[in-house]
């Protein structure tokens, strides 16, 4: 099949008025950065009401410390893979996309990894874990976050903490209940309520050596102590007083231990 000479020079000036087309409207609408200064920093920062790890005034301040910080600065030495990339290095920041407008502001946007419990050790290690059961430092951060305390190295915290926080978090009614967890020498697990004067043990968290598995052995062994729990409140401690017992211990499949308070 032959193609006439004019049909072929008919389709290459078509794709050269083309890419001259594209290349004109960028050229012609992209503004001189060398003459713009930049006018205006937005900052928008997601979950910040809910997280709170993180202010515009830190993400202002730690642009300002590696001298980094676009206002007033010319458009054309504003480096925004710079600015991510020191945003990044903060152990809070999740994402984090900054960009220029025509207009001559710069945007940048933050999203933060998610705490879930905070760690406070019999040690004195003060930390949080996040969602993906990494350890996040200690900040002037305040929250109602479940708070854990007691015999806790950093392994069991990831390994076991993690998990237990992440089944509590995804069930409403016990985020709701639960105010405290505490880890006793043997790796035994209490939790303080936020209704009635009184402790519960759960006994030891179950173990795997896969990660995957040990997650839902423990979601598992959540559900099942707190149905128990529930079911005590519901049938006894309802008739007999929500101050009566200091101590409810769950540990044993087969009965409940309760301890009176001193009178």
């Amino acid at each position: 099949m032959r193609i006439s000479f004019k049909k072929t020079a008919t389709i290459v000036l078509d794709l050269a008025l083309a890419a001259y087309l594209v290349f004109a409207f960028t050229a012609f609408n992209k503004p001189d950065e060398s003459n713009m200064k930049c006018e205006q920093v937005n900052i928008n920062i997601a979950d910040e009401s809910t997280n709170g790890f993180i202010s515009s005034d830190e993400i202002v301040h730690r642009l300002k410390a590696h001298k980094i910080y676009p206002y007033k600065k010319t458009m054309s030495l504003v480096d925004t893979r710079r600015i991510e990339d020191v945003l990044k290095q903060s152990p809070f920041v999740k994402t984090a996309e900054c960009y220029k407008t025509i207009n001559g502001n710069v945007s940048v946007t933050i999203s933060q990894l998610t705490p879930i419990i905070r760690i406070k050790a019999q040690n004195g290690d003060d930390y949080y874990i996040d969602n993906k059961d990494c350890v996040m430092p200690n900040s002037n951060y305040t929250s109602d976050l479940i708070i854990c305390t007691g015999n806790i190295t950093r392994t069991f915290a990831t390994n076991y903490i993690s998990p237990l926080a992440t089944a509590i978090m995804d069930n409403d009614m016990w985020r709701n209940q639960i105010e405290q967890i505490n880890v006793l020498a043997d790796k035994s697990i209490e939790i303080v309520p936020r209704i009635g004067d009184h402790v519960v043990c759960l006994g030891q968290l179950p173990s795997n050596s896969d990660k995957q598995r040990q997650k839902k052995l423990i979601k598992e062994f959540l559900d099942k102590k707190m149905k128990r729990l529930m079911l005590f409140y519901k049938y006894g401690l309802s008739k007999a007083g929500w101050n009566k017992y200091s101590y409810i211990n769950l540990e044993f499949d087969n009965q409940i231990i309760c301890k009176r308070h001193r009178k």
